[in-house]
């Protein structure tokens, strides 16, 4: 078995089976591409009038943000299948007569939206920074505007060490979001998605009459904070009210690896899949 490697086939056949985990993230940055290269007739100028270059980083931006976005929506409809679509179309009876135990297929499916398409999402999102750098470049030179000071206001060799990190903090801290998502699919037997969701948006309604309409309470917050603040915590932002990392100094690990919440996530996290290993074992097709 250990010449097989099951789980690395495992991962393989959920990248065969689920191609939207990487074409909808080239199919959604090679629209940004597009409109970079139609819109970059005016770098030259912008490189002429830069003061903090911010406007000329903001395409970096979104091609980075575009991409990842999409990307979490695909995951969590990824997710709410994974499980339930093998059920539902019987194909559970096939994959349990192979050698392969259900605690790999269920850490193969968790692989998928916390190691597999982040590094997918990642090489996609750096690889057209870097083709929007080499046009960029291209369009100053012709416009015959420094290209040092073009570089210098981009700062991509941060962005390249900033990214990856941020990234990998915010797969450890998405553990018990997308390990409750797979948990429901290996449970529910139909609407998954409002199974995931219902009783959240439910205890969060109860919360919003009791406390008379004020936002922010604690249920809201904890839900919303382990859904979105992975990238937050990563960072030491100072308590910036919009989250801007400038330097590799704000790489803070320590605060993160020290957050007691996120240690409560992981154990959660391990709960779910360890109850979607149990589900899987004693369930039967749809």
């Amino acid at each position: 078995m250990n010449r097989v490697r099951p789980l690395y086939w495992s991962i393989r056949r959920e990248l065969w089976e689920h191609r939207a985990l990487w074409i909808a993230p080239l199919a959604v940055e090679a629209f940004v591409l597009l409109a970079y290269f139609v819109t970059s007739f005016t770098l030259p100028h912008g490189v002429a009038v830069a003061k903090t270059g911010e406007q000329l980083r903001l395409p970096y931006a979104v091609a980075a943000g575009a991409v990842f976005m999409i990307s979490f929506f695909v995951a969590v409809f990824y997710a709410l299948g994974a499980l339930h679509n093998d059920r539902r179309d019987r194909s559970l009876l096939f994959w349990k007569s192979l050698p392969v135990s259900d605690t790999t297929t269920v850490l193969a499916k968790a692989a998928i939206p916390l190691v597999v398409q982040p590094l997918i999402v990642l090489a996609i999102a750096l690889a057209a920074q870097a083709i929007m750098l080499a046009w960029g470049t291209l369009v100053v030179a012709v416009g015959g505007e420094s290209l040092s000071v073009y570089w210098s206001h981009l700062r991509l060799p941060l962005i390249w060490v900033l990214l990856p990190y941020g990234v990998a903090m915010n797969a450890l801290w998405d553990l018990p979001f997308y390990g409750w998502l797979l948990l429901v699919s290996a449970w529910a037997k139909r609407a998954t998605f409002i199974w995931a969701i219902g009783p959240w948006l439910a205890l969060m309604l109860v919360e919003f009459m009791v406390l008379a309409g004020k936002d922010g309470g604690p249920i809201a917050r904890v839900v919303g904070d382990r859904v979105f603040g992975g990238f937050d915590r990563a960072y030491n932002v100072a308590g910036q009210k919009n989250m801007t990392v400038t330097s590799l100094s704000q790489i803070d690990p320590m605060r993160f690896f020290g957050d007691p919440s996120f240690w409560a996530g992981l154990a959660v996290g391990a709960a779910f899949l360890a109850g979607c290993v149990w589900l899987r074992r004693r369930q039967d097709p749809l």
